[in-house]
């Protein structure tokens, strides 16, 4: 066992900033920075409305991409079931936890919108709106950019949509549906996007006119980062990107790095860089799967059998990597060896922890927890990769209850690596690669 310094949970407040760039995929330019914000950064939550807040989403979100996985049904919205009729509409993830400054369309109208590497398509409210959720910044009205062109059915991009109807113009209309009753709904069109001033023209996104869902209210849009042919990443033909969250306790701004600035810096990084293989999984072709081969808790390996966390022949199982989850969900078999291994390495009474939304919680003693010991926890992948966690980035506090909680809990059909274990870890995606390489790095100082 490790003695850690455990940190108490604040708010995430990662100012949104963008700063002058290049993007890899167009002429001219090499590469693109920009920045997230949390989306409770300028909530003005206590520590423990964050907590909640957090945990919450992460369930709803667990649930929708567990869902996806393995076909469980989860009822679609009013408004998309109304208009489909018996159209059978795909979940998908949905919602995150970092949003991003661009803008959309001539001339060009700036936004926020989540960043969601769990899903692919790129949308935004667009007038005019029959159903639209409330939003700080104007929606996008079509007819005032000089830019915009629907996208027809015959579109390659249109066949891309899993599910998608056309309209008596020739307009190719598509559903997505998030569940818990969120979804959009509109026409897949082309328009100019500016991110961090570069100019990217002719991408596809959703120009939704029926949304709804409380999940969106952070932005006025998601951009879909996944492996798909819709997402932003393979559209501009980004052959990597990378990201570094910043702690729960730092102010400073979380970057974002696409094309050839991702990077790991070596004079950055206090660890050696660790390589896992991305592995594809043909029945959700949009997350990126990893290969976990074992865990360690303290002085345990947890031993299990190969299966615990394949990809089965359903297309189910299997372990992503998701920067809209917060916290890590482990197939239920190896989180009961890891709850058990944990339990059994505390000295401290358990606690608890329903009222935060975790599992595994132990009373803190009330001098503090500077002292507090808890087991180290170890991640192991494919190809020898280890990601060695510091205490911070899986126990989290909540000062007034003084419950000491793990931020790992359990689930079925999916495992989920979540962004609490991300914290001040750089994290490349070599989509080209087919490769995910991560280092601890002071996320504020890149």
């Amino acid at each position: 066992m490790e003695a850690a310094r455990l940190l108490l949970l604040v708010a995430v407040v990662v100012a949104a900033s963008c700063t002058t760039g290049a993007l890899a995929a167009t002429p001219h330019l090499k590469g693109l920075r920009v920045h997230l914000t949390h989306v409770d950064a300028h909530g003005n939550y206590s520590r423990m409305q964050l907590l909640q807040r957090a945990a919450r989403r992460s369930q709803h979100r667990m649930s929708r991409l567990v869902a996806r996985a393995t076909g469980v049904p989860i009822a679609s919205s009013s408004k998309a079931v109304a208009s489909g009729g018996d159209l059978q509409v795909p979940v998908h993830a949905g919602n995150g936890e970092f949003l991003m400054d661009l803008a959309i369309g001539t001339p060009a109208l700036a936004y926020s919108a989540i960043v969601d590497t769990g899903s692919d398509l790129v949308w935004t409210q667009c007038k005019p709106c029959l159903d639209c959720f409330k939003q700080s910044t104007p929606v996008f009205d079509p007819s005032s950019s000089s830019t915009y062109a629907t996208l027809p059915c015959s579109s390659s991009f249109c066949s891309d949509l899993p599910t998608s109807t056309c309209s008596s113009a020739s307009k190719c209309g598509y559903t997505y549906t998030y569940g818990d009753a969120s979804s959009t709904q509109g026409i897949l069109a082309t328009e100019t996007f500016t991110l961090a001033k570069a100019k990217l023209p002719g991408v596809a996104f959703g120009c939704g006119d029926t949304n709804e869902g409380d999940g969106f209210t952070q932005g006025a849009g998601l951009v879909g980062l996944g492996r798909g042919p819709l997402s932003l990443v393979s559209q501009l033909g980004l052959e990597k990107f990378s990201y570094c969250l910043t702690s729960l306790d730092d102010t400073n701004k979380s970057p974002l790095l696409l094309g050839s600035v991702a990077n790991i810096s070596e004079s950055a990084a206090t660890a050696p860089v660790q390589t896992t293989p991305l592995v594809k999984n043909p029945s959700q072709p949009s997350f990126y799967y990893v290969t976990l081969t074992g865990i360690t808790v303290g002085s345990t390996e947890i031993t299990l059998p190969s299966s615990a966390f394949t990809i089965q022949d359903d297309g189910t199982g299997g372990v992503i990597v998701d920067s809209g989850t917060s916290i890590t969900y482990l197939e239920v078999q190896g989180y009961r060896a890891l709850k058990k291994a944990f339990a059994a390495q505390m000295s401290l009474p358990t606690a608890d922890g329903s009222g935060i939304g975790l599992d595994l919680c132990f009373q803190a003693p009330a001098k503090g927890v500077d002292q507090v010991s808890v087991p180290k926890l170890v991640f192991h992948f494919d190809g020898g990769a280890d990601l060695d966690l510091p205490a911070e980035n899986y126990m989290v506090l909540d000062s007034g209850s003084g419950a000491l909680c793990l931020t790992v809990m359990g689930s079925r059909g999916l495992s989920i690596i979540g962004n609490f274990q991300q914290q001040n870890f750089q994290f490349v995606y070599d989509v080209a690669g087919d490769k995910l390489s991560f280092a601890p790095v002071q996320c504020a100082k890149l």
